[in-house]
């Protein structure tokens, strides 16, 4: 799992422009210090770290290795699900986690180790795998224990204490994608050819969805704050 993870770390990292757009739909409101929950080779670290002071931390020795070329001593090791961390006591104004919560086995005790990292109105910015009917042989591979829907999502929310302020639907056509190559093909990894077609391709439907939420996609992008 730990390859295929990191070889779909290093495809997407070609997504340059898919990337971009993804955090210009959640970077807004975003400074101080930030804490990156599973930086696993920081294809968003480097897009944070002229934003905002950027903590990061994961679980694969590898990944911090790369982290660290990055934001130096302000990477390391860190499990969100046993709340244990390199940086000790630190609180933080924002969280980011990005497609990390799925690989989590108690995902709802990793919200709450999220919320009490944060001060009070603290952000919390999740992106997650949508629809559980897409679940397949890509998230077989990669390690995931499930998808998410808005309902499941938003009550784990509540209960870890909370506020949602958005809460959609993102990527139409790599929903689409997803379900082809994970349910039908039944692949094991990304295709790299496909995704850099992808990301040259998908543009004007992905600007639409500024405007537009897609009745469904390949992910959850949830905003919060910290009651």
């Amino acid at each position: 799992m730990d390859e295929v993870g990191e070889a779909t770390l290093q495809i997407m990292s070609l997504a340059a422009a898919y990337n971009k757009w993804l955090f210009s739909m959640f970077e807004k409101g975003l400074g101080g210090r930030i804490l990156e929950v599973g930086g696993g080779i920081g294809n968003f670290t480097r897009l944070l770290k002229p934003k905002s002071e950027v903590w990061s931390f994961d679980i694969n020795k590898g990944y911090i290795n790369k982290l660290k070329k990055i934001i130096g001593d302000k990477a390391g090791f860190g499990d969100i699900e046993k709340g244990k961390y390199f940086f000790g006591e630190k609180t933080f104004t924002g969280i980011i986690c990005l497609n990390v919560l799925e690989h989590i086995k108690n995902d709802k005790k990793a919200l709450e180790n999220m919320n009490n990292l944060l001060v009070k109105d603290g952000k919390l910015v999740l992106l997650l795998p949508a629809h559980q009917a897409f679940y397949g042989s890509l998230d077989k591979a990669l390690g995931h224990f499930r998808r998410y829907s808005k309902e499941g999502l938003s009550k784990k929310l509540a209960l870890a204490g909370f506020k949602i302020y958005n809460l959609r639907y993102l990527n139409f056509p790599g929903g689409i994608g997803w379900f082809i190559n994970s349910k039908v093909l039944g692949r094991k990894i990304l295709s790299e050819k496909q995704l850099v077609f992808f990301d040259k391709m998908a543009r004007p439907l992905l600007s639409l969805e500024r405007i537009i939420e897609p009745p469904f996609g390949l992910s959850i992008l949830a905003v919060a704050s910290k009651k």
